[in-house]
């Protein structure tokens, strides 16, 4: 299984240093020359290899952690999406609902990703926490999951585990997605919620 964070700001590199505390290995990507950031990648860790828009999406699971504006630019990358799976760790506060067609923003996401499954996940989260070792108190910090695929968000839920995290899962996206989502002025009612979870 091979993975990939497309975008590299806050979110991005706090996802990163997740992937390097586990030492498993990921592609950063961003719409400008790997150069750019390739410093940045190096100082968290030897694990995270910087790379083009067009390599990074070759990838099996792919983390788009980009501002929301800019996902259907990210999808343009390829001309179909099957067989890949998108967490959508973007959050469209300030995006009118109407421009959503008044459906949660993840399925809003999941129409530019043709063919792709889709999972929605590590957004409700900032990024200062999210970069944190997900080890609390003897604990684990909790991520919310949702899909509309049950195998994708297993998949995600067991990268989760391996990251560190307590998956927990929500549901379908028109359910549980709209928990953790952002559009308009208004933040889903998990959002920025920081629990732990204690086995």
């Amino acid at each position: 299984m091979s993975y990939a964070i497309i975008g590299f700001g806050n979110i991005g590199q706090a996802l990163a240093k997740a992937f390097v505390r586990n030492d498993i290995k990921v592609s950063v990507a961003t719409t400008r020359d790997p150069e750019s950031f390739a410093s940045a990648a190096a100082a968290i860790g030897p694990s995270i290899i910087p790379k083009t828009l067009a390599e990074a999406v070759k990838a099996d699971v792919i983390f788009l952690a980009v501002r929301f504006e800019a996902h259907p630019d990210v999808a343009k990358a390829l001309p179909t999406w099957q067989g890949k799976t998108i967490v959508d760790v973007t959050n469209a506060y300030g995006v009118p609902p109407d421009e959503l067609g008044g459906q949660p923003s993840s399925r809003f996401v999941a129409q530019t990703f043709t063919g792709a499954r889709l999972v929605k996940g590590f957004n409700h989260l900032i990024a200062a926490t999210l970069a944190q070792d997900p080890a609390v108190h003897g604990g684990r910090r909790v991520v919310f999951l949702a899909s509309d695929d049950d195998g994708a968000a297993a998949e995600i839920g067991a990268l989760a585990e391996n990251l560190g995290f307590a998956p927990i899962k929500l549901g379908v996206l028109s359910e549980g997605g709209l928990l953790v989502q952002a559009r308009g002025n208004s933040w889903g009612q998990l959002i920025f919620k920081d629990l732990i979870k204690f086995d």
